[in-house]
């Protein structure tokens, strides 16, 4: 039978990336180193067909005047109110993003040896092989892991394809955070499995949370915090971006996420802002980090997606396209499968896949 993942790993980046700028600051390390509708359709969509009062559209006063209740006036140009009308739309679909039922499910990346990756984040990072499942006809093969059960904990969704044993990171991906009880013993651990540690256990930079940074036997960055305990470990996905007012606007407004917090370390150049569904003690969080004068990264082809939850994909494609967003797979159900998805891509390039809450519980059946 076919999957969410068949169509989800077709919509792969294929550019090769070059070597990081040792200008660019990474993890912590930062201190080194595709119209789905028109207007019509949007009114559709948010008001079920329904007639808007006039008093919406124009005002009270305006309206007031236009039923002969004062001094006879013209009626506002047709231009005018297709114009309201859409701003009424937006407004409505902003809004009901705030209400959608939303929680990230799973990212999604390559890598070039799939038993080689789960003995390591079994073996090191203490997570739980969920599932595996191998699609021939599609020439790849998927695995699934985590801290818990996926219809409720944040995942790994790791994709090999065959024949392919290396990924070009690129510059633009920071790390994956997981919340660890001993990060000088995890670090100790991962020495003696063989892997690689690039920064030793201690305080992050500018504050006093115990870290240390490894990467993954595809070169991918993991940051281990030190906050125990916590019921979903896996708490963090970094990724870079040119203008971050651009970006957590676009994450609120699109995406329903809360802002919450931002810090600035001038001494460093970069700001971070952290955004999620919840509190970082309890969800996993976005964050996302500006360097002081850099606009535009390399993504590379290993990074792939992050998949969020929501009740109807439809509203979220067309929220996305209001806040600036890019659809690149339009909503609906996918061949063969009743699984309703669509793919896009925010304003810095990076893409997200919606997936129908009901839908994916299904999945997991």
């Amino acid at each position: 039978m076919a999957s969410l993942s068949v169509t989800l790993n077709l919509l792969r980046p294929c550019s090769i990336a070059p070597k990081p700028s040792p200008s660019l600051r990474f993890c912590d390390v930062r201190n080194s180193a595709s119209s789905y509708c028109s207007t019509s359709r949007r009114l559709a969509l948010f008001h079920l067909g329904s007639a808007l009062p006039q008093s919406q559209i124009l005002g009270a006063k305006a309206s007031q005047l236009l039923r002969g209740e004062g001094k006879p006036v013209e009626a506002a140009p047709i231009a005018d109110l297709a114009q309201a009308g859409a701003a009424i739309a937006q407004e409505d679909a902003l809004e009901w993003v705030k209400n959608d039922k939303r929680r990230m499910l799973h990212v999604v990346y390559r890598v070039g040896d799939l038993d080689k990756t789960i003995k390591f984040y079994t073996e090191c990072l203490g997570m739980k092989l969920l599932r595996k499942r191998d699609i021939p006809e599609e020439q790849y093969s998927n695995a699934f892991l985590g801290y818990g059960p996926e219809d409720s904990n944040f995942t790994v969704e790791l994709t090999y394809n065959y024949g392919v044993d290396k990924y070009d990171i690129g510059t633009g991906f920071g790390h994956f955070g997981i919340a660890v009880e001993d990060v000088a013993k995890t670090v100790e651990l991962i020495k003696a499995k063989g892997g690689k540690v690039t920064r030793e256990p201690g305080p992050a930079n500018g504050g006093s949370t115990i870290i240390a940074l490894i990467e993954d036997p595809d070169g991918y960055p993991f940051e281990l915090l030190e906050k125990w305990p916590t019921p979903e470990p896996f708490s963090q996905v970094m990724l870079r971006v040119g203008d971050l007012d651009r970006a957590i606007n676009f994450y609120m407004k699109a995406f329903g996420m809360e802002l919450l917090r931002t810090r600035d370390n001038p001494e460093y150049k970069y700001t971070v802002a952290m955004l999620g569904y919840g509190t970082e003690d309890n969800s996993p969080v976005l964050e996302l980090t500006y360097n002081y004068g850099i606009t535009d990264y390399d993504k590379g082809n290993g990074y792939a997606q992050i998949a969020i939850g929501t009740d109807d994909v439809y509203k979220s494609a067309e929220a996305v396209r209001l806040s600036g967003g890019k659809i690149i797979l339009e909503p609906g159900p996918l061949p063969g499968i009743n699984t309703k998805i669509t793919a896009c891509l925010d304003p810095d390039g990076w893409k997200s896949v919606f997936v129908d809450n009901i839908d994916f519980l299904k999945e997991l059946e």
